[in-house]
C-alpha cells in the first residue's frame, strides 16, 4: 500500500533540504575563508623570512665592503699575510683585525741582535693582553726585517731569528698554540725607512705580527 504524504509533510521535508543546503554551504565558506587566512598567513611569513634574508645579505655585504676597504689600507706586508693564510687554509673567515710592529725605540733589535729586550717582553705582554681580550682564535704572522748590512743571506736569516724569539716568548709565557702561528723573515727587503742612516736602519730593524681572524 502506498504512503501518501501530506501536503504539509511535504513543505517540511523542503524546508529541510534547503536548510541542509544552507548549512553546508555555510560550511563551504567558512573552509574557504579558514584557508585564505592560512595563505595569507603563509605568504606573511615567506615575505617576512625574505626581508629578513635580504637584510642579512645587506649586512653581510657591508661587511664585505668594510673588509675590502680595511683590506686595501694595509701595509704590503700585511696584505701579503693575508694572502700567504688564505692560501695555506689556515683562516676560518680571513679577516684582517691589527698588525703590531716592535719599532720604537725601547723595543728595536739592536745592530745584529735577535735576543729580545725586557722592553720588547713588555710590548709583547700588551700584544698578547690584547689578543686575548678579543676572545678569539686568531692566527698571527710574525715577520722578521733587517737593515741592509751584511748579506742578502745573513739577513734573511736573522730576520728569521727575530721571529722566532717572539713566537717562542708567545707560545712560552703566553700559551699561544704554535699551529696559530707562522713565521717568515723578509730580511733586508721591506725597509720602512731610509736605511743611508743610523735612525732608518735602526727602524728597519723590527718585527711585525700580522694578527688575522
Amino acid at each position: 500500500m502506498r504512503k501518501l504524504f501530506s501536503p504539509a509533510m511535504v513543505v517540511l521535508l523542503i524546508a529541510g533540504l534547503a536548510l541542509t543546503g544552507c548549512a553546508t554551504k555555510t560550511y563551504v565558506n567558512e573552509q574557504v575563508q579558514a584557508a585564505e587566512q592560512r595563505s595569507d598567513t603563509k605568504i606573511g611569513e615567506v615575505q617576512t623570512s625574505v626581508e629578513d634574508a635580504q637584510q642579512k645579505i645587506g649586512k653581510l655585504q657591508e661587511s664585505d665592503t668594510a673588509q675590502d676597504q680595511k683590506i686595501a689600507e694595509l701595509s704590503e706586508t700585511a696584505r701579503d699575510a693575508l694572502t700567504r693564510a688564505e692560501e695555506a687554509g689556515k683562516l676560518a673567515k680571513g679577516k684582517f683585525l691589527f698588525e703590531v710592529t716592535l719599532t720604537d725605540n725601547d723595543v728595536r733589535f739592536g745592530f745584529n741582535k735577535y735576543e729580545l729586550s725586557d722592553e720588547a717582553k713588555a710590548a709583547l705582554d700588551g700584544f698578547a693582553q690584547k689578543v686575548k681580550s678579543e676572545n678569539k682564535g686568531v692566527y698571527i704572522e710574525i715577520q722578521g726585517h733587517t737593515d741592509e748590512i751584511g748579506s742578502e743571506k745573513y739577513n734573511l736569516e736573522l730576520g728569521y731569528k727575530r721571529a722566532e724569539q717572539v713566537l717562542r716568548y708567545l707560545n712560552e709565557t703566553h700559551n699561544f698554540p704554535l699551529h696559530r702561528m707562522n713565521l717568515i723573515s723578509y730580511g733586508e727587503y721591506k725597509p720602512v725607512d731610509n736605511s743611508g742612516t743610523k735612525e732608518g736602519r735602526a727602524n728597519n730593524r723590527r718585527v711585525t705580527l700580522v694578527v688575522l681572524e
